[in-house]
């Protein structure tokens, strides 16, 4: 199907950039502006910047840019129609859509018929737990046992697949959809070898669905209701192109906002953990669905706060999985606690036992930073023994050495020194070692060397100095930078392209600003420019549309190209109306008035023009040298040097405006 424009502009009207990724990411705001840690690399210092005013979004770090639909798709990973319907779906906008063509029809999104599959398995499980009478004396008596409320059962979409073998696949055939596409779903199996008929995945199980973050259905838990040796207690959906298991956490799209709000997110092991402790009113919880703990699951976390706290179970177990987390958390910078529960309890059966006033109260008088967590438990097998206390202090000082901000660590090596009655010097000492020694690895270095030529030394490694500086221009001028993978456009400028990019950049910014009465800055540089070409093939797109537009008394702004259709004049209008540092606003209550670019827009106009003028003349007379160099006739020669005399002479004379050096 084809969504109208007019529906299109509805949507892109109605749709708030700050609104939607805060859906994703927490934001603070920063000036005008809105900063968060980049959703789409892993990075300790905030880089991604919303600028609300102009309704788009810019990464520093990593490039990644665009508009509220950009957004969407870039962060969920679906096309341009699919992000359109997930707007139009949060902001209440019907979507009518058009019948597409045969051909169109055949190269329907995959993607986006899994997800259909999914949700109509949803419904169909919804409905027998509700409707029939299995789903409502078996299914519904179970989650009644544990003490799920209506509503808890609709905010997780609870459902129940009775204990047939096809029921599921026959509604489904009966509703259009094809066997292929359900095994691709995982919710049917066919036996090995392709032999006998396929039969539904989950049969006579309750019904977990999993949500991605933006709330649609990929994928499905099931719990089993009677004993039976021979089949697992849960079972849950098998790797599809929609679920990865690594990359999920269940409950995340029912607790983003809570885990907001209250800047820190629990952390069980079962999806009865999170339902129990959501109903009782503690909603920032989710859970690693039975995993081992991911970094992808760890980096999910981090879009919306800083600090999580592990609930596991009290048994020697569960202590065992936190240990084996913990170390993943402190890599990615972010502040871990745990909090244990008493032998043979769980989060699910505490709430449920005690009451959500008595859990939260055991939170606050259980709950302990790694360190003392870590320590008591390793302390505690240790005994006595001075080798296994010695083990102790490398295993604390290795979990510490992994901490990316420096102060953290000292503030634990003080700790855990106390706690340890050891020097904190031995301590440091030892990290520093530890970090030697993985600097070293040759599996951990950032590139192997080159095998050496005959007759050579082998080749330096490459100059990471040189990469910083590269990426000066993108880091916080106040922190060591740190590169990472900056955008290849801006590291490949030549000096002409840059200053081209800079009048574009003025232009779309400042074109409308009057240097003089009825005179603009797009009156002045365009008159200068006269009919010089850029260089840069976007660039002289982006001028030429500039020009078009002045003929008509149209000054085309920054808004002008931010909505353009081609991509290419949307992501260079995002890089230069986006800035990543702004003034802070107590000058003023010192009485200190610092001018801003729009104060010294004359100067920065002509300084342009004036370089790019000079950069071209510089450019003419290499060429020109070459041409003399090859020139067959003297009149040809003299010709060439009469023109090289010309250009030499308006470089010196721009080089005396600019006040550079001319040797």
């Amino acid at each position: 199907m084809r969504i109208p424009q007019e529906t299109i502009d509805r949507i892109r009207q109605s749709a708030d950039i700050i609104d939607i990724v805060s859906d994703y990411v927490s934001l603070k705001k920063r000036g005008q502006n809105w900063i968060a840690c980049c959703p789409f690399h892993n990075e300790k210092t905030p880089s991604f910047n919303v600028s609300p005013s102009r309704q788009i979004y810019k990464c520093f770090g990593c490039g990644k840019a665009g508009d509220p639909v950009r957004f969407i798709m870039d962060i969920e990973n679906v096309s341009y129609p699919e992000a359109l319907r997930h707007l139009a779906k949060k902001y209440g906008i019907e979507v009518e859509e058009e019948q597409l063509t045969p051909d169109e029809l055949i190269r329907q999104n995959e993607r986006e018929s899994l997800f259909i599959v999914l949700n109509f398995a949803k419904e169909y499980y919804r409905t027998q737990l509700l409707e029939t009478e299995d789903g409502r004396s078996i299914g519904l008596s179970y989650f009644r046992e544990r003490g799920f409320l209506d509503q808890t059962l609709q905010a997780f979409e609870l459902g129940f697949s009775p204990d047939q073998w096809d029921g599921l696949l026959q509604e489904a055939t009966r509703r259009g959809y094809r066997t292929e596409l359900l095994e691709k779903a995982g919710l049917i199996l066919t036996k090995e070898g392709g032999s006998g008929k396929p039969y539904d995945r989950f049969r006579g199980r309750v019904i977990f669905p999993i949500h991605n973050v933006s709330g649609r259905v990929i994928a499905f838990g099931a719990r089993i209701l009677k004993a039976d040796k021979n089949q697992p207690k849960y079972l849950n959906s098998p790797e599809t192109e929609v679920y990865h298991k690594s990359q999920v956490l269940y409950g995340i799209f029912q607790a983003k906002n809570a885990i907001r709000q209250e800047d820190v997110c629990y952390l069980t092991e079962g999806y009865t953990d999170v339902i129990s402790l959501h109903q009782a009113g503690i909603k920032n919880v989710v859970a690693s669905s039975g995993t081992s703990l991911t970094i992808e699951q760890i980096r999910m976390i981090s879009r919306f706060t800083q600090n999580i706290t592990i609930l596991y179970d009290g048994d020697a177990a569960g202590i065992k999985a936190a240990l084996r987390g913990l170390d993943m958390v402190l890599e990615e910078g972010m502040n871990v606690s745990v909090a244990t529960f008493p032998d043979g309890e769980d989060p699910d059966s505490y709430v449920r036992k005690m009451g959500a006033e008595v859990f939260r109260q055991h939170l606050s008088h259980h709950t302990n930073d790694f360190i003392t967590f870590k320590t008591d438990i390793l302390l505690k097998d240790a005994g006595d023994n001075p080798f296994k206390r010695a083990e102790v202090i490398s295993e604390m000082v290795q979990s510490i050495s992994k901490m990316p901000d420096p102060i953290k660590r000292q503030v634990f090596f003080q700790k855990t020194a106390r706690r340890l009655q050891v020097d904190e010097q031995t301590l440091i000492s030892e990290s520093n070692r530890l970090v030697l020694k993985n600097l070293e690895r040759p599996q951990e270095r950032r590139s192997a060397p080159a095998s050496p030529r005959p007759g050579q030394g082998p080749e330096p490694p490459p100059n990471e100095l040189t990469e910083i500086l590269n990426d000066f221009s993108s880091a916080d001028p106040y922190e060591a930078p740190v590169p990472e993978k900056p955008v290849t456009r801006l590291k490949s400028r030549t000096p002409l392209a840059f200053q081209e990019e800079e009048c574009i950049r003025i232009l779309i910014n400042y074109g409308g600003y009057e240097l003089e009465p009825d005179i603009s800055v797009c009156h002045y540089m365009l008159s200068e420019l006269g009919a010089m070409e850029f260089t840069t093939p976007v660039l002289r797109e982006m001028l030429n549309e500039i020009r078009q537009g002045f003929l008509t008394s149209e000054i085309r702004t920054a808004d002008y190209f931010l909505n353009h259709p081609n991509q290419d004049f949307q992501l260079l209008a995002i890089d230069m109306v986006t800035v990543r540092y702004q003034l802070s606003e107590n000058w003023e209550k010192h009485e200190i008035y610092v001018p801003t670019e729009a104060d010294k827009l004359a100067d920065a106009a002509f300084t342009n023009i004036l370089r790019l003028k000079k950069l071209v003349a510089e450019q003419r007379m290499s060429e020109i040298k070459l041409q003399i160099g090859q020139a067959q006739e003297p009149e040809e020669c003299d010709r060439l040097m009469l023109e090289y005399m010309h250009y030499k002479k308006v470089d010196i004379e721009i080089g005396g405006l600019l006040g550079t050096v001319i040797s």
